[in-house]
């Protein structure tokens, strides 16, 4: 499956447009990551933990919202965007969007 945040693809024609798709996680800190969070931010630096956090909720997502693609029968999702927003204390969500289409 094709994916891009173009609004089209160069050299390629979109012969059907399937409309949004889209795929969300929410997910919480882990009380450990969240420890060192705290002590990380005594010394500054990365917060590998959150990253690593951050990006597994960012793959499971895409993920999501490929597969309602793949269900609308698109073989390309285009114009990709991403949201985050906070839900509850220690909690936030990860939010893909985009276009499903079908291209030639």
């Amino acid at each position: 499956m094709l994916v891009s945040n173009l609004e089209y693809v160069p050299d390629r024609k979109i012969v059907k447009h399937l409309g949004l798709v889209l795929g969300s996680t929410v997910r919480a800190k882990h009380a450990g990551r969240d420890l060192m969070a705290g002590l990380k931010n005594l010394v500054g630096g990365e917060l590998k933990g959150y990253t690593e956090l951050l990006n597994e909720s960012r793959d499971q997502a895409i993920e999501r919202m490929l597969e309602q693609a793949r269900q609308a029968g698109a073989n390309a999702v285009l114009n990709v965007r991403f949201s985050t927003s906070s839900v509850a204390a220690g909690a936030s969500e990860v939010f893909a969007y985009g276009t499903a289409v079908v291209v030639e």
